[in-house]
């Protein structure tokens, strides 16, 4: 019956519906949309150029957050960060990983590897004409030919072997294996003795194996040998000897500072390995600016939220307007 009273109440409604959506949509116009997986591109700075996109590859018994403070400083200046996920199985299969995420930017790349990621990052650039620099913050930088296990040994002053837990793992291929960890006991001491005890304790129980593999196999390609590469040595350093870093940035012939810090220089020194990154990055700024409290993240989710808010109330308010003209019998 009160279909037959109000013939047109469907459709009017329908245009209700349709203002609402409008007006949402209008609400929105002014908040970026979410990009496309069409792969990442530099900014650009004030001069016009297009900055690298930095690549921050963890090493091993850790995952991209070990570079948040970095991420958060490197955003905060305008450039366009990528933290991939290194799987820690094996030297070759993990730089091919990296190799990929490398293909899918856009542009200039500094790369950049901590540890193990010193490692992954020599191979993963071989080839690569994007990549303009390398960066070493307190990693591995093995030649064609050498393995990791003996090159660690090369010079006194690692505390690591002692401190492994070995597990037996079955390899993705059927094989048997090992996974290796840091024993919680000595992980504060060993990788970060210049962090928080309870910081410390949060990175031995969220550590990642790393197989014993990447230890053993070989570097077939060394990228620092035709790239020009900057390289941090940690003073305090237990993990990977001090002196097999200067070692290694001298016959790189890298761009070397040494810093008072721990293996985690860039969770203890975010600002000093941020500053590297940038020299790489070819950015001459006199100074870096530390982060504010609030950053443009937490503007840009507020902006959001705010528009998102006031299209749901404006646009509840409109259909809830429009069902009361129906009710009424308005506009018959």
């Amino acid at each position: 019956m009160l279909i037959s009273r109000f013939p047109g109440s469907r459709s009017r409604s329908r245009r209700g519906h349709a203002l609402a959506a409008a007006l949402i949509a209008a609400v929105y116009a002014g908040v970026p949309p979410a990009a496309a997986d069409e792969g990442t591109s530099g900014a650009r700075g004030a001069d016009g150029e297009v900055r690298p996109t930095v690549v921050l590859v963890h090493g091993a018994f850790a995952d991209a957050s070990s570079w948040n403070g970095v991420a958060e400083r490197l955003q905060s200046r305008g450039y366009a960060v990528v933290a991939p996920a290194n799987p820690l199985r094996g030297l070759a299969g993990d730089a091919a990983s990296t190799a990929e995420v490398l293909k899918r930017i856009a542009g200039p790349v500094v790369l950049v590897g901590h540890d193990y990621g010193g490692a992954v990052i020599s191979a993963a650039a071989a080839g690569n004409a994007q990549v303009r620099s390398l960066v070493y913050i307190s990693a591995f930088m093995p030649d064609k030919g050498e393995a990791l296990g003996p090159l660690g040994a090369r010079f006194p002053g690692s505390a690591l072997g002692a401190a492994l837990r070995r597990t037996p793992v079955r390899n993705a291929d059927g094989s048997h294996g090992t996974d290796l960890y840091i024993q919680d006991s000595r992980f504060h001491d060993l990788v970060a003795a210049d962090r928080p005890t309870a910081s410390a304790a949060v990175m031995a129980v969220s550590q990642r194996p790393v197989n014993a593999a990447v230890f053993e196999e070989k570097a077939t390609v060394a990228a620092w040998r035709t790239l020009p590469s900057w390289a941090l040595v940690a003073t305090r350093d237990k993990v990977i000897a001090p002196d097999l870093e200067r070692f290694q940035a001298r016959r790189a012939h890298s761009h070397t500072v040494e810093v008072d810090s721990s293996h985690m220089a860039m969770a203890s020194r975010p600002e000093t390995v941020t500053g590297l990154i940038l020299s790489a990055a070819g950015d001459t700024s006199a100074s870096h600016a530390p982060l504010a409290s609030t950053g443009t993240r937490t503007l840009v989710l507020a902006v959001i939220g705010s528009a998102a808010g006031l299209a749901v109330f404006v646009g509840g308010g409109l259909v809830t307007a429009v069902r009361s003209r129906n009710r009424n019998g308005f506009g018959r």
